[in-house]
């Protein structure tokens, strides 16, 4: 299977501090893979990179035949990577519904989305990815008034929306309850069924949900990667990150 995603020694060098040291990875299409570290491991710095944010010193970031290192961000976005920060970035004052549609991959802008009405396929997908994401009662409620784990499944649900191949997710679960954990590992498996994910997290237990593929990181390197289970056995990851 041809790989979706290939790093290729990726260094990141903030003037002398260096992020990413030289870091080769691939991923699989429908691949879930979760990255985990220590604080300043580089795994915020590598979604960063993937996504536009942060253009790597050095080094090959190709997906989909694109080089994302010779793009910009909204370039990055339009070819299908998506990224959902630690932070729900959702319009507070519009409806899930609307919220939704802005997102939508048929790309009518702001002015199309909310003072035309959205065409019949737009409306199914709106409706079938508020389903997926456990918000279709709240459709035509204020995003601003939904829980904390309401707004960072609607984050991921206009990631859906907007057909992104490669989904980034920081810390999705972040602030959320042990139920909505679970329902966010369901929801994400169901997802890598058609799309490919990397999930930064540093909740064990939603890594033991759903974890495929784990990576570790320390210091801009890639530690190990592996099953979670022979992640955890590993003396180095239980030093540096574990801290046993």
């Amino acid at each position: 299977m041809t790989d979706i995603l290939t790093i290729s020694d990726v260094s990141v060098n903030f003037d002398g501090f260096i992020a990413i040291d030289c870091l080769s990875m691939c991923l699989s299409p429908n691949e879930l893979r979760v990255v985990i570290g220590p604080n300043g491991s580089g795994k915020t710095t590598l979604l960063d990179m993937l996504c536009g944010k942060t253009v790597p010193t050095s080094g090959s970031i190709l997906f989909n035949g694109h080089e994302l290192t010779d793009m910009e961000d909204y370039q990055i976005s339009r070819v299908g990577v998506g990224r959902k920060f630690q932070s729900p970035s959702i319009y507070q004052n519009l409806t899930v519904s609307e919220n939704l549609g802005l997102s939508s991959s048929a790309d009518r802008g702001v002015w199309g989305t909310l003072f035309r009405p959205n065409s019949r396929d737009v409306n199914l997908q709106i409706e079938a990815v508020a389903e997926q994401i456990f918000l279709k009662e709240q459709l035509q409620k204020k995003a601003g008034i939904l829980s904390h784990g309401q707004k960072q499944w609607l984050e991921i649900g206009k990631l859906i929306m907007q057909d992104s191949e490669l989904m980034l997710l920081d810390e999705p679960v972040a602030g959320m309850s042990p139920k909505e954990c679970e329902l966010t590992a369901a929801l994400l498996k169901e997802i890598s069924l058609g799309r490919t994910l990397i999930v930064v997290e540093h909740d064990m237990d939603f890594v033991n949900l759903i974890s495929q593929t784990v990576t570790v990181l320390d210091q801009g390197r890639i530690l190990i990667e592996g099953t979670l289970d022979s992640v955890r056995k590993n003396r180095q990851v239980i030093e540096v990150y574990l801290g046993e």
